[in-house]
């Protein structure tokens, strides 16, 4: 991403000529002050027009950022608009809505793919754009999903919602939390974190999958994203019943018996 600053410029300089009437060390001394004076313009001209501060460049590098490709939604308006995240970065022009019917080009993150999402996806989805599908999942049995087209469906691993209506409930993510995972996989994590930003959890459900964006996206096949996915929830598992095992046996004989004499 580029950058231009535009450089401020001083008036143009007039040299008086010399006058006769007026000693050379009087006339040396007007000419100083006319010189600091026109320096002194130069000056503030040069910091009106220079964004010369780190936050001036911050603000300026969040403006101008543009996602590397094309985001976009399939919308079948069966969500509150109000509460709808697809609505919001619509609003926020991050992503365009295609028509129900319409062609995406690109891949699709949808609940009729046969594949999981993976980084060998890529390249595809880098020349093509990322897609997802806004429909409510009471509705999900009952939406026409055979009006999304696109040449490639994937459907996400799992993950666990950070919104505000599903928090903590395995695979029910907004349309935002989809498309941000999509990108975290295939390596986009800028991107991700952009599309975030307008909402109040939206870091936070990064922060929440973590351990497990970053196991797939050091994956390259669907295989290999399904393999961690199932370690990773047979690891989960099993240190949970660890758990409810420690809480749940009662204490031994032994552990009786040290209780007793530290009584006594």
């Amino acid at each position: 991403m580029n950058q231009i600053f535009s450089m401020g410029k001083g008036k143009n300089r007039v040299v008086k000529p010399n006058r006769r009437d007026k000693p050379p060390r009087q006339r040396d001394v007007e000419e100083e002050k006319e010189e600091e004076v026109e320096d002194s313009e130069d000056a503030d001209d040069e910091s009106t027009s220079e964004p010369g501060s780190d936050e001036d460049a911050t603000s300026s590098e969040e403006e101008e950022y543009e996602f590397p490709f094309r985001l976009a939604m399939y919308d079948f308006n069966q969500c509150d608009p109000k509460r709808c995240s697809g609505r919001k970065l619509l609003r926020a022009d991050l992503i365009t809505e295609v028509k129900l019917g319409q062609r995406f080009p690109g891949l699709v993150l949808s609940p009729t793919g046969k594949y999981t999402l993976a980084p060998r996806d890529r390249p595809f989805v880098e020349q093509h754009g990322l897609c997802v599908v806004d429909c409510s999942w009471k509705e999900v049995e009952r939406t026409p999903l055979h009006k999304v087209k696109a040449p490639e469906h994937r459907l996400l691993p799992y993950l666990v919602a950070a919104n505000s209506v599903n928090y903590g409930k395995p695979c029910h993510l907004t349309c935002a939390e989809a498309m941000a995972a999509g990108l975290y996989i295939l390596g986009f994590r800028e991107a991700a974190h952009r599309l975030m930003k307008p909402f109040t959890w939206g870091e936070h459900f990064i922060e929440l999958n973590k351990e497990l964006l970053d196991l797939y996206a050091a994956c390259n096949t669907p295989e290999e994203v399904i393999k961690a996915q199932n370690e990773y929830l047979e690891r989960i598992d099993k240190e949970r019943e660890e758990h409810s095992r420690d809480i749940d046996l009662p204490p031994s004989s032994s552990e009786e018996e040290e209780d007793e004499e530290e009584a006594e």
